[in-house]
């Protein structure tokens, strides 16, 4: 009896710029890997649900004010026609991406890559989307989340920074699994600084504690290197590590 085949990790985009996918996911290890097969992405269209001969998508806002606002009913088609789609086992989740959105980390990007089947990824743009189909899909499961405290012109950029951090996470991807075990945000800390040849440049040598062949000592500097820049540059980080590590400061 043949084994079962296992459907790869997958994306759906919803935007007006299907043409900016894959984008700078078809280089480097996230590109070999669609090439591969170990993850597939697809992009719906939303303006091809426009109701009207124009297949406008937007219009102005109530209550006044600049910029346009994705209409409900086209966000609702493209997202309906897309959910009609999706096997009830699939369990991809749908993502709305937006500033107003729970802040992305690497413990939702490492359970979007191993505890689902994949992800949908809703694209905003303009002043945003009607907060009705919001509230609406929000009911039936979809999440918010945001990339970080700052605006962007539409969604794509942050579903390519999203689909970047789950994809370099999936199975086969990265070929060595402490690779990414050991990097920024997968401990709670900031990486460690890293060094290679030649051993002295511009007279700045590398820290006698790397050529030492202690895999201990190593450890141990690359350690205190992690905690010593957390609590430096993020001082947000440490206060969480220390509360997980049952620690004060």
């Amino acid at each position: 009896m043949s084994a079962s085949f296992t459907p790869p990790w997958s994306a759906k985009v919803l935007t007006l710029f299907p043409e900016m996918f894959p984008g700078p996911l078809k280089y480097s290890l996230a590109g070999k890997a669609l090439e591969e097969g170990l993850w597939t992405l697809e992009t719906v269209q939303m303006r091809d649900f426009a109701p009207d001969k124009h297949q406008s998508v937007d219009d102005t806002c109530f209550g006044g004010g600049a910029g346009m606002v994705l209409r409900p009913n086209v966000v609702d088609a493209a997202l309906e026609h897309t959910m009609a789609q999706e096997n009830k086992d699939s369990k991809r989740a749908l993502i709305f991406l937006t500033p107003c959105g729970k802040p992305f980390n690497q413990a939702m990007a490492r359970h979007y890559a191993l505890n689902t089947k994949g992800v949908v990824l809703l694209c905003g743009r303009y002043e945003g989307v009607d907060q009705r189909v919001i509230e609406q899909w929000k009911e039936q499961g979809m999440e918010e989340v945001s990339m970080g405290d700052y605006i962007l012109s539409g969604g794509e950029m942050a579903a390519l920074t999203l689909l970047d951090a789950c994809i370099r996470l999936l199975p086969g991807v990265i070929g060595k699994e402490e690779s990414s075990a050991n990097e920024s945000f997968e401990l709670g800390l900031l990486e460690y600084p890293q060094y290679t040849r030649p051993q002295v440049w511009k007279n700045r040598p590398v820290p006698e504690e790397l050529l030492s062949g202690d895999h201990k000592r190593i450890e141990d500097w690359r350690q205190n290197q992690s905690m010593n820049i957390t609590q430096i540059r993020r001082p947000d980080l440490w206060v969480r590590y220390l509360e997980r590590m049952g620690r004060k400061q």
